[in-house]
């Protein structure tokens, strides 16, 4: 018999964290976008040190959130061992990485598409005295959308793999000098 947790132990439960995280993700981008733009040095410098807030609780929170699914992950299946937690940990950067850049992929093809427009209009204006025609017209042809979709989608697994990677050693805590053999 096998002294580890199935599979599907792990998957089930990595979709309602990896839920939980890509919906961390969606809420920390939302509030970005409805947050103001100003030209008041004041006021412009408040909005950035509210983004700079949002940003660290967002990184620390999901950090302690990763950690705290994967020690009720322990507490619940006393068998997991350091390599089922890192499985688990795998499986939930993979789905929060699928349902944020799925939904960063509708936000910037449906909800507003413009943002890449306006960003593109911005580019061309400062270089415009640069840049030869033909990279101006490169810049027109390049699908940001399909290539924002599958950085974030990169970008996120590779830091939940990581952060699992560096969790898992410590999850769950073993006794190293524990004596595991019956010696008779």
């Amino acid at each position: 018999m096998e002294n580890s947790i199935t599979r599907r132990i792990i998957w089930d439960r990595a979709s309602k964290a990896g839920l939980a995280f890509g919906g961390i993700s969606i809420a920390y981008m939302l509030i970005n976008s409805i947050m103001p733009t100003t030209e008041s040095v004041g006021t412009g410098m408040l909005i950035s040190l509210i983004g700079v807030i949002l940003w660290a609780v967002k990184f620390f929170g999901c950090i302690w959130l990763m950690k705290f699914f994967m020690k009720k992950l322990v507490q619940d299946h006393s068998e997991a061992s350091n390599a089922d937690t890192f499985r688990f940990g795998v499986a939930t950067a993979l789905l929060s990485a699928l349902i944020f850049s799925a939904f960063y992929l509708l936000y910037t093809t449906v909800i507003n598409p413009d943002i890449y427009v306006e960003a593109l209009a911005s580019v061309k204006e400062a270089y415009a005295g640069i840049m030869p025609s033909e990279s101006m017209e490169v810049l027109d042809n390049i699908n940001f959308a399909t290539t924002g979709f599958f950085s974030q989608l990169i970008y996120c697994f590779l830091y939940g793999t990581v952060l699992s990677a560096i969790l898992s050693r410590s999850i769950p805590s073993r006794d190293p000098f524990a004596n595991n053999t019956n010696i008779d």
